[in-house]
C-alpha cells in the first residue's frame, strides 16, 4: 500500500462530509482511502496510447421520442368552465398594482 492517508486528511474528509467518525472509523476510512488510490495507481500504469477518451461507457443517444402534438388545439372546450375569459385567455384578478 503505496498510498499512506494521514489523520489530518481523514478528519479534513470528515469536515467537508459533516461527518463524526469514531477512531475505528477513521482507521477503516484510511485503509479504505489508500486500497482506492492504489488501485488508481494500478489503472495509471496501463498504456492507454492510441484510444480515444469517452464520456460514458456505452453509447449514448438520445431516448426521448418526438415532440408530436395528438389532440390539437381544443381551446373553446379548456375555456368552456372558465369564470372569466378575454380574447381566447383566461382571465385572473391582479396579484399586484
Amino acid at each position: 500500500m503505496a498510498n499512506i492517508i494521514s489523520d489530518e486528511t481523514i478528519e479534513y474528509v470528515g469536515i467537508l462530509a459533516k461527518l463524526e467518525l469514531s477512531d475505528e472509523e477513521k482507521e477503516q476510512a484510511k485503509k479504505d482511502m489508500g486500497s482506492m488510490l492504489d488501485y488508481i495507481d494500478k489503472l495509471n500504469e496501463l498504456d492507454t496510447d492510441g484510444i480515444e477518451p469517452m464520456s460514458h461507457v456505452f453509447p449514448v443517444k438520445n431516448v426521448f421520442r418526438e415532440d408530436v402534438v395528438t389532440n390539437g388545439d381544443d381551446r373553446e372546450n379548456m375555456l368552456a368552465n372558465a369564470p372569466e375569459k378575454k380574447e381566447g385567455t383566461y382571465m385572473v384578478p391582479k396579484t399586484f398594482d
